[in-house]
């Protein structure tokens, strides 16, 4: 009972530490957003070269996503995490003292490659320590944190900007994510992985088993619509996320104080939908996840127009949080269905493909925007490419099915290969018990 008690104790304390991490790393990546008129001008930048070193970051997070999910499936999510944060922390500290548009670049692209390896590490932790039936629920959760950090990021860097100076800002947080790294190290218990004898006939075939199921996880037409999915709405998400200060400022009028009072309020909209959309996924769309995709990517198309075409500060506002709130729908879904149907060897991989998708557009939709925006010298058209993205994504909804016999297929295909590598480890388990 006791031993019980602890372990359910201890999956909560990682959940939790999780979170935190989350919400450090959307702090330390939005903090540039704010920045960024006063980075521009130190630098004399113009908007396509503030779109160029927007999506540096995210060209380095993305190229890390399926690597991260792999090593994480490989050695277990506690190294990979503890090396994220370290990495990322100390990348953030060092972005305070670059010295022209080249270095912001570059010290940009290498803070993604170390972030990069996070989230997918990080839903594997989870998928480590709960139950199959609990992981959509608690990833979805986990997801949440996004937005609760989104929404902390402006009131924490805003002010802090306004009195420290922005280079400061980075290299306080960059401290910051140091101490929190070494605090994940020391408090949080790797999970066990099977240790086979190098050389061994067993380790042999772990390998190929591995390896048969990543190669099928990418075979799988499933996983890649909705990596599709996410990447449409993720170019709203990137979009609005980069540009939205910078909007505010030069389009509306705002000052950097109002903004940092009023973007919350879209992030804790976007908080509650990603935190109850694992649930409502389960409770109320089960095999129909597809219906839930579409529903959420045509009103996220229709409020993104209502907000560009609002007349008021308050009309964006409001309208950004409704757009906010059904995006994150999608981003729920896309992250607890791969957690739902395909086995726990593959959720770290699962995660880094929905997450490769959601980065790669990451990288476009702040550089599209900002050449749009220097092309046009007005943001119709930057509006007009979000929308876009959202209706591509409803068009890719439509093809997703997980009731049907081809989905079927493909999972079972993965379910068989589960059924090999937990029948290996069960082996090797009563050879120690024996030994």
């Amino acid at each position: 009972m006791n031993a019980a008690l602890g372990k359910n104790s201890h999956k909560y304390v990682v959940l939790a530490l999780l979170y935190l991490g989350w919400c450090v790393s959307y702090i330390d990546r939005a903090a540039i957003t704010f920045a960024v008129m006063h980075i521009a001008s130190d630098f004399q930048l113009r908007p396509a070269e503030l779109g160029i070193l927007l999506s540096s970051f995210f060209l380095g997070y993305s190229l890390m996503q399926l690597p991260g999910g792999w090593l994480a499936d490989r050695f277990g999510s506690k190294p990979v995490i503890v090396v994220s944060i370290l990495l990322w922390s100390i990348f953030t500290g060092v972005t305070g003292i670059a010295w022209s548009l080249t270095s912001m670049v570059l010290i940009r692209f290498v803070f993604g490659l170390g972030e990069g390896a996070f989230p997918a590490a990080s839903v594997k932790g989870v998928a480590e320590v709960f139950s199959k039936e609990e992981r959509p629920k608690m990833s979805s959760l986990l997801m949440s944190s996004n937005y609760v950090g989104s929404m902390l990021a402006p009131l924490i860097i805003a002010p802090m900007i306004i009195h420290f100076g922005w280079r400061n800002v980075f290299h306080y947080m960059g401290i910051a994510g140091l101490m929190f790294s070494a605090a994940y190290w020391f408090f949080i218990k790797p999970a066990r992985v099977i240790e086979l004898g190098k050389g061994s006939a067993a380790a042999a075939e772990k390998k190929r088993i591995d390896k048969e199921a990543f190669r099928n996880l990418l075979k799988t037409s499933l996983m890649w619509k909705i990596v599709a999915v996410w990447f449409g709405l993720s170019i709203v998400n990137k979009g609005l996320d980069s540009w939205m200060p910078a909007y505010l400022m030069t389009q509306r009028g705002l000052d950097l104080k109002s903004i940092g009072l009023l973007l919350p309020l879209p992030y804790v909209l976007a908080g509650i939908s990603t935190a109850i959309g694992g649930w409502v996924m389960v409770r109320f769309f089960d095999g129909r996840e597809r219906y839930l995709l579409i529903a959420s990517s045509v009103l996220t198309a229709v409020f993104l127009y209502f907000m560009y075409t609002a007349d008021s500060v308050a009309g964006v506002i409001t309208y950004q949080c409704i757009v906010y709130f059904f995006k994150s729908f999608v981003l729920a879904t896309c992250i607890a269905l791969p957690t739902k149907i395909f086995p726990a060897r593959l959720v770290g991989s699962s995660i880094g493909m929905v997450n490769l998708g959601g980065q790669s557009a990451g990288f476009i939709s702040p550089l599209a925007i900002g050449f749009l925006v220097s092309a046009f010298n007005n943001y119709n058209y930057a509006f007009g490419f979000l929308i876009a993205a959202a209706c591509f994504s409803v068009i890719v909804s439509l093809f997703i099915q997980t009731a049907q016999s081809t989905a079927e297929t493909e999972i079972d295909t993965l379910a068989d290969i589960e059924k090999n590598g937990l029948q290996l480890e069960a082996a090797n388990l009563s050879k120690e018990s024996h030994a």
